[in-house]
């Protein structure tokens, strides 16, 4: 094979950047103040949204569509997902999480008593709301310049704008997305779809209800920890209870202590 052609195959087998860009995971933000934000913004700045992504990339098979076994295929953008128990949030202030790799950010909403779920980005200058604060008449404001978001996700003030100039603040491009969300069994879920088609997937779909957590006659105990590595992982390890009294000894209550058969 000549040079050209080599070099024409590694072209052609070469990820792009849009792809690779949004293929990879988000790390967490450890720096401060503005060398924060630059970061954030040259990060966000080399990567679409994976709702961007979604929308700019022609999907080759429909997630509802039958697969070659005739099952019906598994849409991961479909799902309610849990952001938190709500008594692990502060309703004074704005927190990001990432969710499939999907920046969001939940904040309170007090003029109308309930939680909000946005993209954690502010469509100025990509600034993270989630490094924001709830400003004095209860709307999110972002860090960067001090625009300010109602619960719709509309911008309802721009700063640095003219008091007697035009609206610019009504533009569609100064919203940021907004996601269908719900506080069910004292967690906060969200429905990582901002199309106008699924505001009302609540009543569509709703997510899973654990009558149990509810239930006065149950103890629950909530706990949030970050596993360095994959849902997989995780999944087969809780479904693998010979692992309990070895990998947990001494650590978890009401393990009966057996001794091994045949020593």
């Amino acid at each position: 094979m000549d040079p050209l052609s080599l070099l024409s195959l590694a072209r052609a087998t070469r990820p792009s950047l849009t792809l690779a860009a949004a293929a990879a995971p988000l790390r967490s933000r450890s720096l401060s103040g503005g060398a924060r934000i630059a970061q954030s913004r040259r990060r966000r700045a080399a990567r679409l949204s994976v709702s961007a992504v979604a929308a700019e990339t022609p999907r080759t098979e429909d997630a509802s569509s039958p697969s070659p076994s005739g099952q019906e295929l598994f849409d991961w953008r479909d799902q309610w997902y849990p952001f938190a128990p709500v008594c692990d949030l502060d309703p004074g202030a704005p927190h990001g999480k990432t969710v499939l790799g999907l920046s969001v950010v939940a904040w309170y909403d007090r003029g109308v008593g309930e939680w909000r779920v946005f993209d954690d980005a502010c469509p100025h200058r990509l600034a993270p709301l989630s490094e924001g604060r709830i400003d004095d008449k209860g709307r999110l404001q972002c860090v960067y310049h001090g625009w300010c978001f109602d619960g719709a996700g509309a911008c309802k003030f721009i700063p640095q704008a003219p008091a007697l100039g035009p609206p610019v603040h009504k533009n569609s491009k100064a919203c940021v997305a907004s996601y269908p969300c719900v506080v069910q069994n004292h967690i906060l879920w969200f429905y990582p779809r901002a199309e106008s088609e699924h505001k009302d997937v609540l009543q569509r779909k709703p997510p899973p209800l654990i009558p149990e957590i509810d239930d006065p006659g149950f103890v629950t105990v909530y706990g949030i920890r970050d596993l360095p590595y994959g849902y997989d992982v995780l999944v087969e390890n809780l479904f693998d209870p010979a692992h309990v009294p070895y990998a947990h000894k001494g650590i978890m209550r009401g393990i009966r202590k057996k001794e091994d058969p045949g020593r």
